[in-house]
């Protein structure tokens, strides 16, 4: 027995130093590489009356000291819209979404000319997807170009995971959408780049921003297969910290929207590349390029 004892004091170090190993290894493996620069810092924010009005829905919308409440009911859902259009810019917010049985829900910031083009129409997405308790929400971003969104649809989804409970806080969200590319940020760090590879694949038409809470039960959660459930209701979004910087459509042609990286480099630098590529090497869930059941020809750029 004394010799037993020994063994298993002996052992609690070791085990003590494979627990701390382990806790250590678990706790860097959930925050992304610092991409070593911050677009959203260069930007200052502006106020909801200064950037946006409300679009539809305005009995379910509440603004408390530029913190913007959006919610979803049985009667209806909200959305809010750009004063301006632009042709190219930064768009941000830091947005907090619901706890809790969510499923078929989706809070929503993006850039459309839907209004402007209807049928045929541009849009730059970041979409989070409702779920239910056990599970994760998903961040789709999407891309339609020249009516890619209309009729016969062709998404050009991505969808990841968060390395963090978006309903504890506020996160920044923000579209980067340049001549060339599209940068889609979380907190500052990139998780997809949208290169410009034709004028066939590429909005280049000005869009409004707009955000909204509504129902889509038919698609959003695992494919419809869990619905909106009003039992739950009402379903809340909420916005701050609102970032509009960007070229106008009344703008001069010389305008150029702020730049994604540090000076010196025409796109992503590679912190920032290294920063992307380990949000989708860990939290990727889906990427319509790699989807086995979609026609590709669709999507040349793939």
């Amino acid at each position: 027995m004394p010799l037993l004892t020994s063994s298993l004091f002996n052992m609690v170090p070791l085990f003590s130093l494979l627990l701390f190993s382990l806790m250590i290894r678990y706790s860097t493996s959930q925050d992304p590489p610092s991409p070593g620069y911050y677009p959203s810092s260069k930007i200052s924010p502006v106020s909801f009356g200064e950037g946006f009005r409300n679009l539809w829905g305005p009995q379910h919308q509440k603004l408390d000291q530029d913190s913007l409440t959006i919610w979803l009911d049985s009667y209806s859902g909200s959305g809010f819209k750009s004063l301006h259009s632009y042709r190219s810019g930064y768009f941000g917010a830091a947005i907090k979404l619901q706890p809790g049985y969510t499923a078929g829900v989706i809070t929503s910031l993006y850039l459309s000319n839907n209004q402007d083009y209807p049928g045929h129409h541009d849009e730059i997405d970041i979409e989070f997807l409702g779920t239910t308790p056990d599970k994760p929400y998903v961040l789709q971003t999407n891309v339609y170009v020249r009516g890619s969104g209309d009729g016969n649809i062709i998404g050009r989804e991505m969808r990841i995971h968060l390395w963090f409970d978006p309903t504890q806080d506020f996160h920044n969200y923000a579209i980067l959408w340049e001549p060339s590319e599209i940068i889609f940020l979380v907190d500052d760090v990139p998780i997809r780049s949208y290169p410009r590879k034709s004028d066939a694949t590429f909005p280049s038409r000005e869009m409004y921003v707009y955000g909204s809470i509504w129902d889509a039960s038919s698609w959003a959660t695992e494919g419809g297969k869990y619905k909106a459930d009003y039992n739950y209701q009402p379903f809340f979004g909420r916005y701050k910290n609102f970032k509009i910087q960007g070229c106008t459509t009344e703008a001069s042609t010389s305008c150029q929207p702020p730049s994604p990286s540090p000076p010196g480099y025409g796109s992503l630098s590679p912190q920032q590349l290294s920063a992307m590529q380990w949000v989708q090497n860990n939290y990727l869930v889906y990427d319509y390029c790699h989807d086995p059941g979609r026609d590709h020809t669709l999507t040349p750029e793939c």
